[in-house]
């Protein structure tokens, strides 16, 4: 280090002016490179997304209205039926297209059921089971599923329960 210094000393006056210079405008760019333009950038992410924010909040409330009423008309969740809910779940597969990837049922509970289906078709299943919430009152409680060899094919273990009984 002090040879450095030796160095710097040994310099004109104008060049030690130019070395200094230098190192401050080095300083300056590396200051603005390391820290400020990083956080302008993460400033200027964020306020565009507030702004994408605060439009999808006004189109929100610009159709608040518009679902509110649609809310009221809609009609009330059905009750369950007094169907078995072992018998409800293999109809229901079967009217979906279901039937041979249902592999098994086993009660879970009084108002339960857990439903073993393989190589299912994932679109039916969604199906199926937006069905038997919306009709039939039964929701899923749990549900693995897992994909098969076959695109679109999928394993899954389901815990359906009964509400409103």
């Amino acid at each position: 280090m002090q040879q450095l210094k030796d160095k710097f000393n040994a310099l004109q006056p104008r060049e030690r002016i130019v070395i200094i210079g230098g190192a401050v405008l080095v300083l300056v760019v590396a200051i603005y490179t390391l820290a400020l333009a990083p956080l302008y950038a993460a400033v200027g992410a964020q306020a565009k997304r507030v702004a994408q924010k605060e439009g999808d909040l006004a189109w929100m409330r610009s159709v608040a209205g518009e679902v509110a009423v649609l809310s009221a008309a809609a009609p009330s969740r059905p009750g369950p039926s007094n169907e078995s809910l072992v018998v409800l779940i293999d109809r229901a597969a079967r009217d979906c297209g279901l039937g041979s990837s249902l592999t098994g049922q086993t009660p879970n509970g009084d108002h339960g059921i857990r439903v073993r289906l393989e190589a299912a078709e994932f679109d039916k299943l969604m199906v199926c089971l937006g069905t038997l919430q919306q009709v039939h009152a039964v929701d899923v409680e749990s549900a693995t599923i897992d994909r098969t060899a076959k695109p679109g094919l999928v394993n899954a273990n389901l815990v359906l329960t009964r509400v409103g009984v």
